[in-house]
């Protein structure tokens, strides 16, 4: 056993998320009141660690979701196939007119001091109608997973997505496989039917079989109903508030073995300074600090989860583990889209200290 965690060393799939598949509306730095045309990524928290894991650093890997057969599922099932991750699709059928409908998020990048925007159109998401018994778990585990993953954007679509969850995380741990959730805790989605005592209430009975944690202070805090500093009241590149949480969050949770973050000091929309953390078993590690020029954020935290959990079923040293997180999330803002285009030997060689010399 290493961090501990007792992680198989092998089975048919290295890794399998379930949440919903989304595609998102990218106008550049024209914001949509002013946009003529727009770029598509295809996105989703849980799916983006599946993509990433499979394109960059070559695991296999699978994703547990909704489909709906209209065109907009058809692009976003395409993609799906092109990062190389295996489809677990619940169908639905769209009749042409209401839905139900693959969730659309729009996100202009901004620029210096103009922040992004991000709102969305959620409304009749087929995502948000899946309900335990809608996968057959015992088939899916049956030829081994090594990793399952799940986040608190999809617990929060609907009265029955987290109880989906939990189904899931029982079936995994029944089978053998490491759990963990990206607590991303989202207000505007739990308001919608119950607020933040409905989301500490069904997380809580989510993260009890949990492992492995990815969630920032405030996650924890309003996520998890835990008490602490103000998340406001330092920097956010000083991990003390995030450490000072982390000793109730697992006397709560005390099968939590792992809790790991990013650190991020935005000093404009283009320019952000970036580290990274994790609790494992007991000990504490940090990053290094870099300065990012960001092309496009979103998906950053979820490049960090990726390459945490890479180095998690490697097996390689704790630190070596937290700063391939840090430089894969680094990497992901150097693109557009929510997914990877970075290599391994790109994410390895930063991890390392390496520099941004051209490469002949």
């Amino acid at each position: 056993m290493k961090y501990g965690l007792n992680i198989r060393p092998d089975g048919a799939l290295d890794f399998l998320s379930l949440g919903a598949l989304v595609h998102r509306l990218d106008p550049g730095i024209i914001p949509f009141r002013k946009a003529s045309h727009c770029d598509i990524h295809v996105s989703g928290g849980e799916f983006n660690v599946s993509a990433n894991l499979s394109d960059c650093f070559r695991l296999k890997t699978g994703i547990a979701s909704a489909m709906v057969n209209y065109p907009i599922g058809d692009l976003i099932a395409e993609r799906v196939r092109a990062m190389g991750v295996k489809p677990f699709f619940k169908q639905f059928k769209h009749d042409g007119v209401r839905g139900p409908n693959m969730a659309t998020v729009f996100s202009d990048r901004g620029h210096g001091v103009r922040a992004p925007v991000v709102f969305y159109n959620r409304s009749n998401e087929a995502a948000g109608q899946l309900k335990p018994g809608d996968f057959n778990w015992q088939e899916i585990f049956g030829s081994g997973v090594r990793w399952f993953h799940s986040g608190g954007i999809f617990a929060a679509l609907s009265e029955t997505t987290g109880e989906l969850i939990v189904e899931a995380m029982k079936a995994a741990k029944a089978a053998g496989a490491i759990t963990s959730f990206d607590l991303n805790y989202r207000q505007k989605l739990w308001d919608i039917w119950g607020g933040q005592d409905k989301a500490v209430d069904v997380l809580a009975r989510i993260v009890q079989h949990v492992d492995v944690l990815v969630g920032n202070e405030e996650d924890l805090q309003k996520g998890l109903g835990i008490e602490g500093q103000d998340v406001e009241a330092k920097s956010k590149l000083d991990p003390s508030a995030f450490f000072a949480v982390i000793k109730q969050a697992t006397k709560k949770f005390p099968n939590v073995k792992v809790v790991a973050t990013t650190l991020r000091e935005v000093h404009s929309t283009n320019r952000h300074s970036w580290s990274a953390v994790a609790w494992i078993d007991g000990q504490t590690f940090q990053a290094p600090t870099c300065e990012l020029d960001v092309v496009d954020r979103v998906g950053g935290g979820d490049g960090y989860a990726a390459g945490f959990i890479y180095g998690l079923l490697s097996g390689v040293t704790e630190q070596e583990a937290v700063n391939l997180g840090w430089a894969h999330g680094a990497l992901l803002t150097t693109f557009i889209g929510d997914t990877t285009m970075a290599t391994l030997e790109q994410v390895k060689n930063l991890s390392k200290g390496g520099s941004a010399r051209i490469q002949r």
